[in-house]
């Protein structure tokens, strides 16, 4: 008897892409050349912002989406930065708000006004300064308030409180080597790292602990990507060690062999994966590639499913990814990029083909909203909360989202106290004499301390140059 090869069955076998016509892309943008494998592109259903080339310094650029056409070469950039920009992130809670991370060795969070900048950005609302290396990585908490992931070359992860402008935890001694990429899972209880020791490890930050680890992801030495899944598993880009590019899962219960591998083709391109925790689909897109692939992931071997892949004409430098919000469901729109190629940057949009014009509610289940669903203290004192999910039937619509302010703790707030309480020996302690370990902790607080008046001192400068620019306005 001939076996028949059945196809597997999904709503999502016929999707399609397409390139936005020529007056819907942002024409004549100078795309960053850095090497860092970023994507270099983040947008937001408001603004599209674009790691851009800079004399002297870093710089992004932040259009508004319907700004679309020939950008002058006079348009207002953000540039803070005293190194190129290596990595940007619009936070998940507050669509004005964008963290960028650089050579510099600083994490930046910038405010952005309401309809985009009229002038050039060089003051931020908060410098997080802790790394001693260029920080490559940063990635917001999906569900907890002001909580902001950084990764530096300098082998250290850093979780910030970016509403207090303080780390809250340093993930120190866990990478023997460059940090390739960092992911929350989907409560932001875990974060899996990726290595250039080719090592997978998942980390509980609060207790500073590795949970799980895979000693050889992927055998080929160039960097690899990993993201959680809504279901907990993880999927990894990497390489074969004959370097053939290569997608696996894994089940973080049970590291030792992948759930599933799959070869790609042997192009060099280090592929970022997109992922829709709604749909269950990812989007694979290698740097200098001129496709995207997409798969969709499913508890029935062999896991990873083959959907379709979208061919365009022109390599693509960085790519950025569209949440639910932002698209348009009439039109069942089920995911958006942003191509970057080398002088311009064109929406691709990606359409299950539907011919009735009801809402599709099987292409869209409810998804995640924007507001958070705990605070920054919350999370630090152990709590998790699932992302507060809406409903895109009507369309979504956008809450009001408060001015972005940094409250600079009380140095003698419980942080500290905390601190110091861990540094007081033990009654059972056999020396009284104070260890190395804890002067030098306390060294560690007394160099926050003094970063923290000085963020405090420039902050207050800031407020005094506005002010001076608020009176004569009024004048």
């Amino acid at each position: 008897m001939s076996k028949v090869r059945v196809v597997r069955q999904s709503k999502f076998r016929h999707v399609y892409g397409q390139v936005a016509k020529n007056d819907q892309c942002y024409d004549d943008i100078r795309v960053s050349k850095v090497t860092w494998d970023s994507a270099l592109c983040s947008v937001n259903p408001k603004f599209v912002a674009i790691i851009v080339d800079a004399s002297g310094g870093g710089a992004f650029l932040i259009l508004p989406l319907h700004k679309t056409g020939r950008i002058d070469k006079s348009y207002p950039t953000v540039c803070g930065h005293k190194g190129p920009v290596l990595d940007i992130e619009w936070c998940p809670h507050n669509d004005q708000v964008i963290a960028s991370s650089s050579e510099d060795c600083t994490v930046m969070v910038w405010q952005i006004p309401e309809n985009g900048l009229l002038t050039p950005m060089s003051e931020p609302v908060v410098v997080l300064e802790g790394h001693s290396k260029r920080v490559g990585i940063i990635t917001w908490h999906p569900t907890a308030r002001n909580v902001l992931l950084s990764a530096g070359c300098d082998n250290n992860v850093i979780i910030w409180n970016v509403g207090t402008g303080e780390a809250l935890i340093t993930l120190e001694d866990m990478h023997p080597d460059v940090i390739y990429s960092a992911g929350w899972n989907r409560d932001g209880s875990l974060i899996c790292t990726t290595c250039k020791d080719k090592a997978l490890r998942v980390i509980d930050p609060r207790k500073e602990i590795i949970i799980a680890e895979k000693e050889r992801a992927h055998d080929g030495a160039r960097p690899m990507r990993a993201i959680f899944l809504s279901d907990g598993n993880i999927l990894t880009t990497g390489f074969s060690r004959m370097s053939e590019r290569q997608l696996a899962l894994w089940n973080m219960e049970n590291m030792s062999e992948a759930m599933s591998i799959i070869e790609l083709d042997t192009s060099n391109g280090v592929l970022l994966p997109f992922y829709d925790p709604d749909t269950n689909v990812v989007y694979i897109c290698g740097k200098g590639d001129t496709s995207i692939r997409y798969f969709e992931i499913t508890d029935e071997a062999p896991y990873i499913h083959f959907l379709n892949i979208f061919v365009s004409k022109e390599p693509q430098r960085g790519m950025g990814y569209m949440s639910k919000r932002g698209l348009d469901v009439n039109k069942c729109e089920i995911t958006r990029f942003y191509k970057l190629l080398e002088r311009k940057c064109e929406p691709v949009v990606m359409t299950v083909p539907r011919k009735s014009d009801l809402f599709q509610e099987d292409l869209y289940p409810d998804t995640a909203g924007s507001d958070p669903s705990l605070e920054a203290e919350d999370w630090l004192e152990g709590q998790n909360g699932e992302p507060i999910l809406i409903s895109l039937k009507n369309g979504y619509v956008p809450t009001k989202h408060h001015e972005f302010k940094v409250v600079k703790k009380n140095i003698l707030d419980s942080k500290v106290t905390k601190k110091a309480e861990k540094l007081v020996p033990s009654q059972n302690s056999v020396s009284p004499t104070p260890s190395i370990k804890s002067e030098a902790k306390l060294e560690e607080i007394l160099k926050e301390i003094k970063s923290l008046k000085d963020l405090v001192d420039s902050q207050e400068k800031r407020i005094v140059k506005l002010e001076e620019q608020m009176s004569k306005i009024s004048i």
